[in-house]
């Protein structure tokens, strides 16, 4: 699923509206994916040739070596690219895999965007990956000294629980407002 264009104006009028209202930057990354996770085609299909191989060499054990070898090679090929299909490819990556590969790109988005920002002291970065279900807030020290952990795990709560109803970028807006109302209570 991608965000509509109207969906992207939306966030980033909110985004506007909540750096008017506080003295954090705010940031929102959403991707498709956080990676492209391109050698797990191969590997699931090396996996499944070995699998066809043990198979013909129990139930044919008189099968000529030649034939055996191509009948594995097709068998590597054909689920190798059945297993280069976007959404199938995602299942098969572990989901530890696919969660470290997204809170790094967090953290190298985080740094991109806000700690290389020479805009404003502060910031808050809103992490989305897609592909992963995965959402993160990562915030300056001081700010996440001063919201603590559990404010921020209580908006990805709510943004996941959006999510999965397949409201976005309303999930999105509603967790902008939820840090903007977060930051603004502990600024006093």
């Amino acid at each position: 699923m991608r965000l509509s264009a109207e969906e992207k104006s939306r966030i980033h009028a909110a985004v506007a509206a909540a750096e008017a209202r506080t003295h954090v930057h705010i940031a929102v990354s959403v991707v498709p994916a956080s990676d492209r996770y391109a050698l797990f085609p191969l590997v699931w299909g090396a996996v499944a040739a070995l699998l066809a191989g043990g198979v013909m060499a129990l139930g044919w054990p008189h099968l000529h070596l030649r034939e055996a070898f191509a009948i594995e090679a097709c068998v590597f090929i054909v689920a190798s690219l059945l297993f280069d299909w976007w959404p199938l490819r995602l299942k098969l990556v572990p989901r530890h895999v696919r969660s470290r590969h997204a809170q790094a790109l967090a953290h190298r988005e985080f740094a991109a965007r806000i700690l290389a920002s020479s805009e404003r002291k502060g910031g808050v970065l809103f992490f989305v990956s897609l592909g992963e279900r995965y959402a993160e807030i990562i915030a300056d020290r001081d700010t996440h000294m001063r919201v603590g952990e559990a404010a921020w795990k209580e908006i990805v709560g709510k943004y996941l629980a959006a999510a999965r109803q397949d409201r976005i970028a309303d999930g999105i807006l509603t967790a902008i407002e939820s840090c903007v109302n977060v930051i603004g209570s502990t600024a006093r």
